[in-house]
């Protein structure tokens, strides 16, 4: 009996233990042989470069939770102490995504999962994976998420820098976790700029295309004929038709590599200011060069100053590839390593002339230097505000009536409550042709406009 009773505890014991947690499988990143049935006449580049980057597209699952006080109907005011409750909310999202390499590394917009409190990849064989959120970079609308898995199949990465206008793209997205959209059309452009009124920013250096991209295939690659990645998509312009866009690949590299090394983009500087050249200008300037970067400004100090560059030159190309815009130039900037030299060809007075620059850090006072080179003002800090201490002699802010103890409510339309605001603000604007700054002075507010160039 004494047997029995053991017997029967054992038993139970094994019965009553819980069962391991199972381990959700790797995802098998493979994509059926083509039937036999379809001849070689239907087997056109688009169709085998879809075949092939599906299994390394996949569709990303963002949840956020949003909370909200609701006002009391009957107190709506607060006057009775009925200030409402807070009550919480999910919000669900979709968009696409793609393997950028096999050690579980996922690249994706950061419009896609910007404020989500959960993130799944689907796989297009219905694995669903958890997603750990590693950077973003809001300025090009990128982000990098990992999954906790190896071996994974990566989308061949090709190249940006050599696009041919009128050649022709794909467009993968997986908008639904379990099928796949292709759309298909060419480059119409590169180098474009894209205002965004929902992230409230303007995107430089986008590729155009007449590929459909909506927010289903938003992340997802743009791929050239041969099937290698050269652009990410990116739904960002409602009001374009048959209009799509494409963060370059190039760029996006050098993004996902800072992201990876550091958790944020570190920016190459050369602390010049350029415009774009246009035909007018040059035969109205008279300055050999029909097309390029002009440049308007170098700072004083920068890696441009100590190279040789001045105010007049005109870049026609980086490193032999042909500079023929503000944005080209912009992107081989963006795109370079910290430290490595650029070998510039420069057209100055009418000259051809080579100038090698060596891009360095930015300096983590450059908004401030940009405000007082171009601006002529000094700051301080007065409790939440920023407060004018200085004004330069002979400076455009003194020759608009800028005086000290004026207040610097804003850059751009961004609000600034102290100096390090400021400073952000303002380094964010190297890049632009002007920046605006909201003046507050007694009870008034005047926006004024501040070339960058001299």
């Amino acid at each position: 009996m004494k047997h029995l009773r053991t017997l029967f505890l054992i038993l139970l014991g094994l019965a009553c233990k819980p069962a391991a947690e199972s381990q959700p499988a790797p995802p098998k990143q493979t994509q059926p042989a083509m039937p036999a049935s379809v001849s070689a006449a239907r087997r056109t580049p688009v169709v085998t470069v879809a075949h092939n980057v599906l299994p390394s597209v996949v569709n990303i699952q963002t949840e956020a939770t949003i909370r909200r006080r609701e006002m009391d109907p009957f107190d709506p005011f607060g006057f009775f102490g009925g200030g409402g409750r807070e009550r919480a909310y999910t919000s669900q999202s979709l968009g696409s995504g793609f393997v950028w390499s096999n050690d579980g590394i996922i690249v994706t917009n950061n419009h896609v999962v910007e404020g989500a409190s959960r993130i799944t990849v689907n796989f297009n064989d219905g694995t669903q994976l958890a997603a750990k959120l590693i950077g973003v970079d809001p300025d090009s609308d990128l982000a990098v998420l990992r999954v906790n898995e190896k071996g994974l199949v990566a989308a061949p990465v090709g190249t940006s820098g050599d696009l041919m206008i009128g050649e022709t793209v794909v467009a993968v997205g997986n908008p639904f976790g379990l099928s796949g959209t292709v759309t298909t059309g060419v480059v119409s452009a590169v180098g474009r700029s894209v205002p965004s009124k929902e992230a409230g920013r303007t995107f430089t250096d986008f590729i155009q295309t007449d590929a459909s991209i909506n927010p289903g295939n938003s992340g997802g690659p743009l791929l050239n004929i041969e099937g290698k990645v050269i652009g990410i998509n990116v739904a960002i312009y409602a009001q374009g038709q048959g209009i799509g866009f494409a963060i370059p690949v190039d760029r996006a590299r050098k993004v996902i590599q800072d992201i990876l090394r550091y958790g944020s983009v570190h920016s190459a500087w050369i602390g010049a200011v350029t415009t774009t050249v246009t035909p007018e200008e040059a035969k109205r300037t008279g300055m050999g060069a029909s097309k390029g970067a002009l440049v308007a400004r170098v700072f004083s100090g920068s890696p441009a100053a100590t190279a040789g560059l001045r105010p007049g030159d005109v870049i026609t190309s980086v490193d032999g590839k042909p500079v023929d815009s503000r944005e080209s130039f912009s992107t081989f900037t963006a795109t370079v390593a910290t430290g490595q030299p650029l070998d510039l060809n420069v057209t100055r007075n009418g000259t051809a002339t080579r100038v090698s620059v060596r891009p360095g850090e930015p300096p983590s006072n450059l908004g401030l230097r940009v405000l007082e080179e171009i601006a002529g003002l000094r700051v301080r800090d007065a409790g939440n505000s920023v407060v004018i201490s200085e004004v330069a002699r002979g400076s455009r802010s003194e020759s608009i009536g800028l005086a000290a103890g004026d207040y610097i409510v804003s850059v751009n339309g961004a609000e600034t409550r102290s100096v390090a605001d400021l400073n952000n603000e303002l380094a964010k604007s190297v890049e632009r042709s002007s920046i605006v700054l909201s003046v507050a002075r007694d009870r008034y507010v005047y926006n004024l406009t501040f070339p960058m160039g001299l």
